[in-house]
């Protein structure tokens, strides 16, 4: 008696390489979608409740900026601040460090100053810590200000309304002609799931919207399609013909696709992670807060939740929205037919019983299946039975015409 093979488990590595569909992620939508769901309810909470963080580019006021490097004391974001409130009467709204080494400097912003309060305050900070000028004397000229005007913020925020009104008018024709309204509906949810929650964690975290940070948002748009796409053009390649075929259904053929694309996935957010992670270290650790920061923060959030909801939310909308068809309804149907008929084959076989033939003509494999045995048949009939006996040499088949007695 054979020994039965135990079919050999390989790990969550081999898996993802490999991509056959070991990974049940249609089949467990229902969790992704409340995960997502709570997620978008947090964001919408904070942004109507705390809002957001906007700097002086959107709310106007005034910018003080000093060398840190002076005669005096160190300037230091405290000593600066402290500085500040005592000639104004007020506190700042913001004091941060820019920069590295020589040319580190501190910048001071806050509400609008009149001419008065900031020579006022550029004296007191002259007099406090004597900043080194170009020729590395102290020099009152070391400390500059400038007003900003909060018109240039709203300027900005109503060009990138205008350009993201027309990217996703120009992604909505390309999805619903390159794929199907389906698939078109559920890229457009994904990339919406990825606007707010990347919105949301600025609120919750209360990072500064910047016009760095405006236009970090829309360059995230472009990655999150990118994602998405690649995922449904193997959905696609995978439900090509599914109608007519009882092996899987769509959404079993939508989870092999993301399984088979999920390793590709991964490595294409690494990488473009990367150089990311870089220019955010290149901000904070070598330049200090500022542009830089703004622009990475913003694309180190959009880029990994637009990677995450490629995956796991605009796949299963895609499945669900598919499954309303009701075509696609009644090939789930037959598939399940088939294999229940095939798993009630299985147990009259371990009972001894012979089956009754129950041929599908719709089932690919059973149909490959009784071509091969239709030809095997034909060949069969057109092969003597038995090979002639070899008549033996010097004599003719033609009778004699004698009678043996």
């Amino acid at each position: 008696m054979s020994t039965p093979v135990t079919p050999q488990k390989h790990g969550v590595l081999h898996n993802l390489y490999v991509g056959t569909g070991a990974f049940d992620i249609i089949g467990k939508r229902k969790r992704w979608y409340v995960a997502f769901a709570v997620l978008i309810v947090l964001c919408l909470g904070s942004m109507a409740i705390r809002g957001f963080n906007y700097g002086i580019e959107f709310t106007g006021g005034t910018q003080i900026q000093m060398p840190v490097k002076g005669q005096g004391d160190a300037a230091t974001v405290d000593s600066v601040l402290s500085v500040y409130k005592q000639s104004v009467g007020r506190d700042a709204e913001q004091a941060q460090t820019v920069g590295s080494g020589a040319s580190e400097t501190i910048q001071l912003r806050s509400v609008p100053l009149d001419g008065t309060q900031v020579v006022k305050l550029k004296e007191a900070l002259f007099a406090k810590f004597k900043p080194l000028g170009t020729n590395g004397q102290p020099n009152q000229q070391a400390i500059s200000d400038s007003a900003v005007s909060s018109s240039w913020g709203g300027e900005i925020s109503q060009q990138a309304l205008i350009a993201l009104a027309v990217f996703l008018v120009l992604v909505t024709i390309f999805l619903t002609f390159y794929f199907e309204r389906a698939m078109a509906a559920a890229a457009l949810a994904s990339l919406a799931n990825d606007l707010i929650v990347t919105a949301g964690v600025y609120s919750i975290i209360g990072f500064e919207v910047t016009p760095a940070t405006v236009i970090g948002f829309l360059t995230i748009l472009g990655f999150s399609l990118y994602d998405t796409v690649v995922v449904f053009d193997k959905v696609r390649e995978n439900t090509r013909g599914l109608l007519k075929l009882t092996r899987r259904t769509y959404g079993e053929a939508a989870n092999l696709a993301v399984n088979q694309t999920l390793m590709r996935s991964i490595n294409t957010s690494l990488i473009a992670l990367l150089p990311v992670l870089g220019l955010l270290v290149v901000g904070v650790v070598l330049l200090g807060v500022g542009t830089l920061q703004d622009l990475a923060l913003i694309q180190l959030t959009g880029m990994l939740v637009g990677a995450v909801s490629s995956i796991f939310l605009a796949t299963p909308l895609t499945v669900d929205l598919k499954m309303r068809d009701p075509k696609y309804k009644l090939q789930a149907e037959r598939v399940a037919n088939r294999r229940a008929n095939l798993a009630r084959k299985a147990e009259l076989a371990a009972q001894g019983i012979e089956a009754g033939e129950d041929f599908d003509p719709s089932d690919d494999e059973a149909l490959s299946a009784e071509i091969r045995k239709e030809k095997a048949m034909a060949a069969a009939a057109s092969t003597p039975s038995r090979t002639p006996k070899a008549r033996p040499s010097g004599k003719s088949g033609r009778p004699s015409g004698k009678r043996r007695h």
